[in-house]
């Protein structure tokens, strides 16, 4: 019965060739920024995986004559674990499907403590049936138990997305709330989160944004620079034939095609919130993208292939029984000067 369940749910997380008509979505502006984002549903969403957070999930961001966010994938299909390569297609598992700056939970929330039928929960997405006593695995597509209740309050500029849970099988709930607005006449947008812990258990996890940049679809290379206020170590540098580090960046010395990848966590950060900010620009698009977060960052990692360049920023969550956590990350979307 049960693997029953877990198919008709993997069918239901079925896209194919994408497409946003027919899904449920919606449009937010300031005049200087439009953004189109696709709204959490359960029956009819774009995006159904228990991997990311379901709330502001963007697949268009307008500023300035260009656009930062879209799909990095070519289709989904849920045969498949992360991602693949088909001919020249790259083909997205339901629970990697998903596009522009998301958050991830990484650390479920009662996973060990769990058996086998039992329910763990995943911050954004519910509490989760865990089917066996495998480890547990984020590209892995759970049964929701319990999805809780989804909310979204909606402005011209805004959008505010509240998910309630209260697991009694695992004792974890808690209210999380994410705003996603747009600056009056600034080319800005803040992500502004908080989670209160409604349950019995204290919540111990760490979140990230995988900021999926897709910027006018161009293949990550030697136009894109990407910048941080530290200088930066490495004891996985990326493949010194497609990118390097230089100080407190990291230069692609080729436009990535095929199967290439650049990938490598940053070490060299301190304590301070400062550190916790990211420069992406593309010098023949003269556009760029500056992500500052109010939190010290507990690790940070750069993931690329052709058709995405992904900075994700790490920051620690522990929140006790009926305590609050906030963070909030702000996004300036800016043209770089003309050359002399």
């Amino acid at each position: 019965m049960k693997k029953n369940i877990v198919a008709r749910a993997l069918l239901g997380c079925f896209v194919g060739i994408l497409s946003a008509a027919g899904l449920p979505h919606t449009e937010i502006s300031n005049g200087q920024v439009r953004a189109k984002i696709y709204l959490p549903d359960a029956k009819d969403g774009f995006y159904r995986g228990t991997r990311f957070d379901w709330s502001g999930v963007i697949y268009s961001l307008e500023a300035h004559g260009h656009d930062y966010y879209g799909p990095w994938f070519d289709k989904t299909d849920p045969t498949v674990h992360d991602f693949v390569y088909r001919g020249s297609e790259i083909v997205a598992g339901p629970c990697s499907a998903i596009t522009g700056p998301v958050d991830e939970f990484k650390q479920p929330l009662g996973f060990e403590d769990a058996k086998p039928g039992g329910h763990f929960v995943k911050i954004g997405v519910g509490a989760l049936r865990k089917p066996d006593e495998a480890k547990y695995d984020n590209y892995r597509l759970y049964e929701i138990a319990d999805g809780g209740k989804w909310t979204v309050h909606h402005t011209a500029d805004s959008l505010e997305f509240t998910q309630e849970l209260n697991d009694k099988d695992s004792g974890y709930g808690y209210t999380y709330r994410k705003t996603l607005r747009l600056v009056p006449g600034r080319s800005r947008m803040v992500l502004e989160h908080q989670l209160t812990n409604t349950g019995s258990k204290a919540i111990h996890t760490s979140v990230y944004n995988h900021n999926f940049l897709v910027l006018d679809k161009q293949a990550p290379g030697p136009d894109f620079t990407v910048t941080v206020p530290f200088t930066i170590r490495s004891d996985r540098p990326p493949n010194k034939e497609l990118a390097e580090i230089r100080g407190s960046q990291i230069v692609y010395l080729k436009r990535l095609e095929g199967h290439d990848v650049v990938a490598t966590p940053l070490e060299g950060f301190g304590e301070s919130s400062k550190d916790n900010e990211i420069r992406i620009e593309n010098s023949r698009l003269k556009a760029g993208v500056r992500i500052v977060a109010d939190r010290p960052l507990l690790s940070e990692s750069l993931w690329s292939i052709r058709t995405v360049l992904a900075m994700e920023p790490f920051v620690n969550v522990a929140v006790e029984s009926g305590q609050t956590f906030t963070w909030t990350s702000i996004y300036d979307y800016y043209t770089l000067p003309a050359s002399n």
